[in-house]
């Protein structure tokens, strides 16, 4: 007999090759993940129905915004919150959009405590038409909001047909969401 130890039994030879293929798949994934924009977030409401809401009032004096004030007109609906410091870069870009009177402009105060919407718009300015407080987040929720600022762009029948995480900019403004506004504001009614 001989000193050397038995080796183990031979190993198919597709179990050799296994580890292999397993890493080219998991870096096909990856190679995939990178050609992607972290940036862009799709969403399921795109080419869906607004959700059916009717906001609590922003102030006393004022009319709370509901699903009815989206229909008939190309609107946009923009998310936002006292306690987000993105929504103050973006204000002045919704300013101009209210004051260029292009497109409908609604508000939707997100998560802020009572008051604390209406303080903040007397600050910085009210570019809205109408505004709504979504205090228990039903709205965003259905919306698929994970931030704030967001902004949908609905046509004239409700649905949902650009959604705009973080804010709009000059940029984001002049080169994607007019052309859309001026396309949905072209379509037959």
């Amino acid at each position: 007999m001989s000193d050397v130890p038995q080796s183990r039994a031979a190993l198919p030879a597709w179990a050799a090759v296994m580890p292999v293929a397993i890493l080219l798949i998991i870096g096909g994934f990856f190679a995939w993940g990178l050609t992607r924009n972290p940036a862009e977030l799709p969403s399921t409401m795109i080419d869906r129905e607004m959700p059916d809401f009717a906001l609590t009032r922003l102030t006393p004096e004022r009319e709370a915004l509901t699903k009815q004030d989206l229909i008939g007109r190309v609107s946009l609906v923009n998310v936002f919150g006292s306690w987000c410091s993105s929504c103050i870069l973006e204000h002045p870009q919704l300013e101009a959009i209210a004051e260029s009177k292009q497109v409908a402009l609604y508000g939707v105060d997100w998560r802020d405590p009572p008051g604390a919407g209406a303080a903040w718009l007397a600050r910085y300015g009210d570019p809205y038409t109408k505004t709504g407080v979504d205090s228990d987040s039903r709205l965003a929720i259905d919306l698929g909001v994970t931030g704030a600022p967001e902004t949908f762009l609905v046509d004239r029948e409700g649905r949902i047909r650009h959604k705009q995480v973080g804010p709009i900019t000059p940029d984001l403004w002049a080169d994607t969401i007019l052309p859309l506004i001026r396309k949905l504001d072209a379509e037959p009614t």
